[in-house]
């Protein structure tokens, strides 16, 4: 795509504070090409993979990613309320009609993710409830957390065990990484919420609590810990995967149910990260790894998974920190046509070459977006960010049949990979979508977007 399509001027990547002075222009040119992206990939997942997990793009086949004996139609579950919000309703019939003709989630026969299970299919079919109020999709949603509920319940910390198996119910994996323990409190409390079933978020608060209260002296977390010790398995505290949506729930839980104990545990973590975390490299904040016991620094090296955090740094009191935060993102595209998956600013060089067509980017201009104020000049410029991304993204992972990971974003052409990841239905092209759009079934004044993108707070039925 050329840059200045849809009659917009296409922005540096660090466009700073010249949007402050501009007025706020029409964006819905590049709000409905968002919309027609997501349109073209659909139709090619229903010509190449309907009902499968994942579409791939570049071959014209499909993939699964639980299990490849039993697709569960992921790719559908994820897009659900992204279809609903961009008012595709047509598409949405047609997704919600084969989930409930052929969703069976305990047929799966291998070991999968707690954690994945949650932010995508129970997360996906409770904001596809949320939106079109169809019972099926709830009915589904708790099925398959109770599936996950064994791994919360035998637990002798409450600490979930990592994996199950939804057709033989064995569970597994003594060592869990944070993100993985506490990536599940805004699902399950909804899901309790919906359902009057408080077990649900008990289970996962009580998981959430276990952890925190294993803190250090210095009022860091460890990355991984034993299920069954609760013990720390690896010390090192991040903010960086595997820990990464952790600190994301702990204020989540605050922001969408008000449990003022999630408030507190936020600021003490907060305080810590902020304190033995934050790093200046070339005149730019990151966050490195460091000892929770001593602070040390551990690496410097980042994970784009980590950018979400300029985000929620914003949403959170501190969006001072959330700009710089971004910034440090927005300076490593003046190497890079779109974000490594890693990248180390003490050496300035790719630790990671691919790009998965990862949100956490514009998930940090949405957010810092929403707090500035839509319709504000001030916020115009997270806008021209997230539209410099979108342009960027589009040129080098758009191929016939939709959107495709990145194998090397160092590489002159980029040389491509071949998937549609689920999330890219569930999150960006949401984000994008939001950013671009006066999207009338969203309410930009109070909403909640979980990890995943799910809408679970804030949809409007229109």
């Amino acid at each position: 795509m050329a840059a200045g399509a849809f009659g917009l001027r296409e922005s540096p990547a660090h466009a700073g504070q010249a949007a402050l002075s501009r007025p706020v222009r029409d964006w819905r040119p590049a709000a409905e090409d968002v919309r027609r992206e997501l349109l073209h990939t659909w139709n090619a997942y229903k010509r190449f993979a309907w009902g499968h997990d994942h579409l791939l793009p570049v071959s014209g086949g499909h993939g699964e990613f639980f299990d490849n004996a039993h697709p569960v139609g992921l790719t559908i579950v994820e897009a659900l309320d992204t279809l609903y919000l961009m008012r595709l309703d047509d598409e949405l019939a047609e997704g919600i009609a084969w989930i409930e003709e052929n969703l069976d989630f305990s047929t799966v026969n291998a070991d999968i993710q707690v954690f994945e299970t949650n932010i995508r299919m129970v997360g996906g079919l409770l904001s596809g409830h949320l939106a079109t109020r169809e019972p099926a999709l709830l009915r589904h949603a708790r099925r398959i957390a109770d599936i996950l509920m064994p791994c919360f319940e035998r637990s002798p910390t409450g600490i979930p065990y990592r994996f199950v198996n939804p057709s033989t119910g064995e569970i597994s994996g003594v060592t869990n990484p944070l993100a993985e323990v506490g990536t599940i409190i805004t699902e399950f409390g909804t899901l309790s919420r919906l359902t009057g079933d408080a077990k649900y978020h008990r289970a996962a608060k009580k998981a959430m609590k276990a952890v925190i209260d294993r803190r250090s002296e210095l009022d860091l977390l460890g990355t991984e810990i034993n299920v069954e010790t609760g013990r720390w398995v690896n010390g090192a505290a991040t903010i960086h995967p595997p820990v990464d949506s952790f600190f994301e729930y702990v204020w989540d839980a605050w922001d969408l149910f008000g449990d003022t104990d999630f408030r507190a545990w936020y600021e003490i973590l907060t305080r810590a990260i902020l304190e033995h975390e934050s790093t200046t490299i070339d005149g730019h904040l990151w966050f490195a790894r460091v000892d929770k016991d001593d602070g040390d620094v551990v690496a410097t090296d980042q994970s784009e998974l980590g950018s979400f955090y300029a985000g929620l740094l914003a949403q959170s009191g501190h969006r001072r920190l959330g700009d710089a935060y971004l910034a440090s993102w927005t300076s490593v595209l003046d190497r890079y046509p779109v974000l490594p998956e890693g990248y180390d600013p003490a050496t300035r060089a790719a630790t990671a070459k691919g790009n998965q067509l990862r949100p956490e980017y514009v998930d940090s201009c949405l957010n810092l977006w929403l707090v500035a104020g839509p319709g504000r000049p001030a916020a115009e410029r997270y806008r021209e960010l997230a539209y410099d991304y979108y342009v960027r993204q589009k040129r080098h992972s758009r191929v016939a049949n939709g959107w495709t990971i990145i194998e090397d974003v160092t590489a002159a052409p980029v040389r491509h990979g071949d998937l549609t990841s689920g999330y890219w239905w569930s999150e960006q092209m949401k984000y994008w979508y939001l950013m671009f759009a006066k999207a009338d079934r969203f309410d930009y004044r109070s909403n909640y977007l979980s990890t995943e993108g799910n809408v679970f707070r804030g949809l409007l039925r229109r």
